[in-house]
């Protein structure tokens, strides 16, 4: 386990405007193509909260070949997926450094009920007005459209879409000028393979946060700036108040309670 930034905690804390006494976790769920990593980002951008991806944590344990990241390394090279405790170890690890303190946002995790329900072991019972599970809509015809379309430049992953958001050279990266991609399995027929296995394995999931009275429905077929609006409306009117906040302890240091530090 990461250490934590107690300092920096301390100095959050007693700065004014600080998100502090927000601490929140707020989940994106949805199919591929969606848009979940576009609005994470938007979103972290907006509240101060860390944008958080399981395939970031699974590349920066293989980058850094942690313990973790070693026992990944077999089901990778074997093209088998990561058994989840190792997943919800990466997890627990990276929502316990200090950049998390004000709360996180998960892109696409948990996928399934093992892991929501892992995901609960490590922080503990939240508030329902500390917990938000926003549930991405879009129509699979709409999806197939989106990531057909889809490129990805090689080096920085930033994305172009080449109806709604080409870039202004073809092949080009806007930003770093690198070549984009199109990912091998953003072709029809692998699209709505993947939207069915998603239905079928992420059901349970919304059933479950739901009946938990934590799921928000949201229409995210729109221009992304309307998602991002409509995310952003249904969040300021479930944020916690200063004194509901501050009557349970910091996100952090749930995390340590429920692993027994």
């Amino acid at each position: 386990m990461n250490g934590l930034d107690f300092h920096h905690q301390r100095s959050a804390q007693e700065r004014p405007g600080t998100l502090w006494y927000s601490a929140r976790l707020v989940i994106l769920l949805g199919p591929p193509g969606a848009g979940k990593g576009t609005q994470a980002q938007r979103l972290a951008q907006q509240s101060g909260l860390q944008h958080l991806s399981t395939g970031d944590m699974l590349r920066d344990n293989l980058r850094h070949a942690t313990e973790l990241g070693k026992m990944a390394t077999p089901f990778i090279n074997e093209g088998r997926l990561v058994p989840d405790d190792i997943v919800l170890g990466m997890v627990q690890d990276r929502i316990a450094q200090s950049d998390c303190v004000n709360g996180f946002i998960l892109d696409g995790f948990p996928r399934t009920l093992a892991q929501a329900r892992g995901l609960e072991r490590i922080c503990r019972v939240y508030k329902s007005k500390s917990i938000t599970v926003v549930n991405l809509v879009v129509h699979p015809d709409t999806l197939v459209r989106r990531l057909t379309n889809r490129r990805i430049c090689k080096l920085s992953g930033h994305i172009y879409h080449l109806i709604d958001h080409p870039p202004i050279q073809n092949g080009i990266c806007d930003v770093d000028g690198s070549e984009l991609m199109q990912r091998p399995d953003d072709n029809e027929d692998v699209i709505r393979e993947r939207i069915r296995t998603y239905e079928c394995h992420t059901r349970p999931l919304i059933d479950y946060y739901a009946a938990r009275g934590l799921l928000c429905r949201v229409e995210a077929m729109g221009h992304p700036d309307a998602v991002s609006s409509e995310i952003k409306t249904l969040l300021d009117r479930q944020e916690p108040t200063k004194q509901e906040a501050r009557s349970s302890p910091p996100l952090a240091t749930r995390v340590n309670e429920s692993l027994g530090k």
